[in-house]
């Protein structure tokens, strides 16, 4: 039996991107386990995943337990498992995993495959941090066997700093959306009826949509000011998260004196929904991998309005959204203004984002780790 186990830093990477993934393997006769710091307390990973591993990870890199604690514990999984192939996603786990398996590897005893959701090193951040974050990618990069990249600007990056061998440096257009789950045929008018009645919006009130953390790479403050911007008693803001952010948005909200005019839902699991309701959603980040929330919306036929940076530039055209410069309001204004003033251009906008999302499709994606995973266990031989 082929084995593979998945490690992430904190389990809600796992919860929202890579179960379709343990699915796929476990029947294909695979045994997949998984790793991460909390990971026992979500019961969907407890159904999904044969076996589940506890690890000290933390997003911050400068945690010492990341180095002191949590190798040990990635051996003891790998003592017990024995896995052809370990798949590590999200920085801080990537870099502990490789480091904790080199040993292994060397041996031939497992595959060590690494998913970059976006370097932490720029053009957007400032020159020390991407000078350490640079130097880190660097450190681990004779212990890996593929690096998977999702955006062309990442792919671009990794061989141009020789992150790792050319030839180990893997493009891949996301991890994959549902097409089936995200889309307006399967999400009915009455669900939006009733999630307009839930949030006291009549008909005519056209939704401006942020689906985010509310974290500060995510730069929830720009949409807000460029909402109030907007004099129009016909649109709605509204915001989909949670984050440390969170109460101050709502802060800033009435401090603008639009706060009649937002809602705060956090988190919410109707996201197809609100995306269908939506007249044209909005992210406003400094960095991304791919950004999964816009492939979502162009799903649903909804146009999107984004920064212009890594990831989400692979994904917004002239013909299905608009993109704005990083922390510019008054652009992130006229764009917004723009769509509103063309509501059919903005709707022929979505529709051509449906288009572009096949090469985008979960079961595309999930196929393309088959093949490359069979590579990785054939050089074993």
């Amino acid at each position: 039996m082929k084995s593979l186990l998945i490690i992430t830093t904190i389990p809600d990477t796992i919860a929202a991107f890579l179960l379709p993934f343990a699915r796929h393997f476990r029947a294909q006769g695979w045994r997949v386990d998984a790793m991460a710091c909390g990971i026992s307390a979500f019961d969907e990973c407890l159904e999904e995943f044969d076996n589940l591993y506890e690890v000290e990870l933390s997003r911050n890199p400068l945690q010492p337990a990341n180095l002191i604690v949590a190798p040990r514990q990635i051996q003891e999984a790998m003592e017990q498992g024995r896995y052809d192939i370990v798949h590590v996603h999200t920085p801080v786990a990537a870099l502990v995993t490789r480091y904790a398996l080199r040993n292994y590897r060397k041996l031939g005893k497992t595959k060590v495959i690494c998913t970059s959701h976006g370097f932490h090193f720029h053009k957007d951040k400032t020159a020390w941090k991407n000078t350490v974050f640079l130097a880190l990618e660097k450190f681990g990069g004779d212990w890996i066997d593929y690096l998977i990249t999702i955006n062309s600007e990442d792919e671009a990056s990794a061989k141009r700093h020789g992150l790792t061998a050319p030839e180990k440096v893997r493009y891949m257009p996301g991890i994959g959306v549902d097409l089936d789950y995200y889309s307006s045929h399967t999400t009915s008018e009455n669900e939006v009826e009733k999630l307009r009645q839930e949030l006291k919006l009549s008909a005519d009130t056209k939704i401006l949509l942020s689906v985010a953390e509310f974290i500060p790479r995510k730069h929830p403050q720009d949409i807000l000011k460029a909402f109030a911007k907007i004099n129009r008693s016909d649109i709605c803001l509204v915001f989909a998260g949670e984050g440390d952010l969170f109460e101050e948005m709502q802060d800033l909200a009435v401090e603008l004196g639009i706060q009649d005019k937002i809602r705060f839902l956090g988190q919410r699991n109707d996201i197809p929904t609100l995306m269908k309701a939506a007249f044209v959603t909005i992210l406003a980040s400094e960095q991304e991998g791919l950004p999964r929330c816009i492939m979502e919306s162009f799903c649903l036929e909804t146009p999107v309005i984004g920064s212009n940076i890594r990831g989400t530039k692979d994904l917004i055209s002239p013909e299905c959204g608009i993109l704005f410069p990083l922390g510019n309001v008054e652009k992130l204004t006229d764009a917004i203004r723009y769509l509103l003033d063309r509501p059919q251009e903005a709707s022929a906008m979505g529709k051509q984002g449906r288009k572009r999302m096949a090469n985008f499709d979960l079961s595309h994606i999930i196929k393309l780790h088959e093949n490359l995973y069979a590579e990785a266990l054939s050089s074993t031989k």
